[in-house]
């Protein structure tokens, strides 16, 4: 036992291919496997057909000039497109640059331009966002443009929108259509990119909010998620026989790495029941499907115990899963093992910057560390909790958490000081939670160092808001943070100071976000102030401001 808090996972082998190399050799073990089905779409896919259909979008993107580097955005809820998008840029070496389906136009152009993604492939539109009229607005010369030779203002390396829809808009090209375009040449081009392609080259970007204002490109590699999607699998004891239930959204981590690429590294199915959590439909999957896993946050996994008719699906089949995303509370893992009979869930913890998985529970661990916990490091990942001076912290205090591995990102896009912040020089990634390791090497999050606020799940940066804010002509200061709520946890507060003589009201700073930034985002509660409270040397007390806007509340 150490006194220190720092404890190395155990060794494992880690698999040295790329993701299209590793596909490949899963479709040649066993080309008539299930692989895919998506009762939304009505698929249901061998691993050859589903192979087949990789293999046309990755020839058809080829045949438009998309080479090794290109970036790439899927930008849709769960649909089929966007799996055979994650698998067609891995084969010809392009990055997929995954866009949070609830952008609006203020971060879809920072992301777009952040990474200069050259192609975007979109939904048509999923629930109040309308996709491809958002790009209309972002590039009006779409009306006048040859789809595939964009040239736009404000999108200035966008030359190609590919919409899921049967009709594209003018300027646009229709996924069918691009999915037809390969040839015999571009089949030959893909094979030989395949060749020269490295498990370290970069393959996936994903956008994390950031504390400093604008969202944060982080960049993995091909090594980076498939040993992550295939150790967390062998945890949960993963085989090929193995049917896993991801209602989790695709365009993160959770759903791209822990999902879909897990059952791909292990040759498993995987079954895709809507494109945005249902409980009844995934309940009705897991049963139809005869799941052997399921994966969630913890309020998926209440919603469909709580569901009307939970107790009329069969669900015997289901054995493990992971949760992720917050806590597992004692009293869902009680419902979890005795109602679902998921004996052998798991608890995942990590960061997007970790591909993400870096901490998790075993299925032998007892009920006290599942619930308590996040397990102890992962396989090939050595972690400690560090003090504010960066010396190693004892057992059981409390310190930020920080991580080294194989699934250390590359860094973010383009920004080399945000890199430095959070990689230090001996390679420990500062995840900017705090937390405390007990003599066996469990950790246990305990707080953030990050003014971070969470929302129903939901990761909200409160300086991404305000930088927004900023933006507004009659806005001198913005404050943003967060203040308890019983439904969501926590809801977005905005304390604002207007400009002198300016005409603001409360209503209209929540105007000038809808619309623009993501809904949650949005601030719930906005009021406008003279001053704020702040220390002698001018730092913002954020924990005043919440205490005020509290009590102002309780009176309200």
């Amino acid at each position: 036992m150490t006194q220190t808090a720092e404890y190395s996972g155990q060794e494992a082998t880690l698999l040295d291919s790329t993701i299209g190399a590793h596909f490949d050799a899963v479709v040649q073990r066993d080309p008539d496997h299930l692989a895919i089905v998506m009762p939304h779409q009505q698929i249901r896919w061998s691993y050859g057909e589903f192979n087949a259909e990789i293999d046309r979008l990755a020839t058809g993107l080829l045949a438009l000039g998309i080479q090794p580097g290109d970036r790439v955005g899927i930008w849709s809820p769960n649909r089929i497109e966007w799996v055979l998008t994650q698998f067609a840029t891995a084969k010809i070496g392009a990055i997929m640059v995954c866009i949070n389906p609830a952008y609006r136009l203020y971060e879809l152009e920072y992301a777009l331009n952040k990474v200069e993604c050259k192609v975007v492939i979109s939904a048509e539109g999923f629930k109040t966002s309308r996709y491809l009229e958002m790009l209309q607005a972002l590039a009006p010369e779409l009306e006048t443009a040859e789809p595939g030779q964009l040239k736009s203002k404000k999108l200035p390396h966008l030359t190609t929108i590919i919409s899921m829809g049967t009709k594209p808009p003018p300027g646009m090209l229709a996924f069918a259509d691009v999915m037809s375009m390969g040839r015999d040449a571009d089949t030959a081009r893909m094979q030989e990119i395949a060749a020269s392609l490295d498990p370290d080259d970069a393959i996936n970007i994903q956008f994390t909010s950031g504390t400093t204002g604008t969202p944060k490109g982080a960049t993995l590699t091909h090594r980076n998620i498939l040993n992550n999607a295939y150790l967390s699998g062998k945890t949960m004891r993963c085989t090929a026989d193995d049917i896993l239930c991801i209602p989790v959204p695709l365009y993160h981590c959770f759903g791209m790495v822990l999902g879909t690429l897990l059952c791909v590294s292990h040759g498993a199915t995987m079954v895709l029941p809507t494109e945005a959590f249902d409980a009844a439909e995934t309940l009705k999957a897991v049963a139809d499907e005869k799941c052997t896993a399921l994966h969630g946050v913890p309020t998926m996994f209440i919603a469909e115990l709580d569901a009307p008719d939970f107790k009329t699906y069969d669900l015997s089949s289901v054995r493990t899963g992971i949760i992720a995303g917050a806590t597992c509370p004692v009293d869902l893992m009680n419902r979890l093992i005795a109602d679902m009979e998921l004996e052998e869930i798991v608890i995942g913890y990590g960061q997007t910057e970790c591909s993400p998985i870096n901490t998790m529970t075993a299925i032998d661990d007892t009920f006290e560390q599942r619930v308590s916990t996040v397990g102890r490091a992962h396989f090939n990942w050595d972690q400690k909790i560090v003090r504010e001076d960066g010396s190693t912290a004892n057992i059981g205090e409390q310190g930020e958490i920080c991580s080294k591995g194989y699934g250390v990102m590359r860094g973010y896009w383009g920004d080399e000081e945000r890199t430095r912040e959070t990689i230090d020089q001996a390679g420990y990634l500062h995840s900017g939670d705090l937390g405390e390791m007990d003599a066996d090497g469990y950790v246990k999050v305990t707080g953030r160092i990050k003014d971070m606020i969470i929302r129903g799940g939901e990761n909200i940066y409160p300086r991404e808001i305000e930088e927004y804010l900023y933006t507004h002509p009659e806005i001198a200061e913005a404050q943003v943070f967060g203040i308890p709520d019983a439904k969501y946890g926590e809801q977005v507060c905005a304390w604002v100071q207007p400009r002198a003589g300016a005409s603001l009201t409360e209503q209209a700073v929540k105007d000038f976000c809808s619309g623009q930034i993501t809904h949650f985002k949005v601030p719930k509660h906005v009021r406008l102030v003279d001053d704020f409270p702040m220390t002698v040397t001018g730092k913002m007390q954020k924990f005043v401001m919440r205490e005020k806007m509290e009590a102002m509340l309780a009176e309200e």
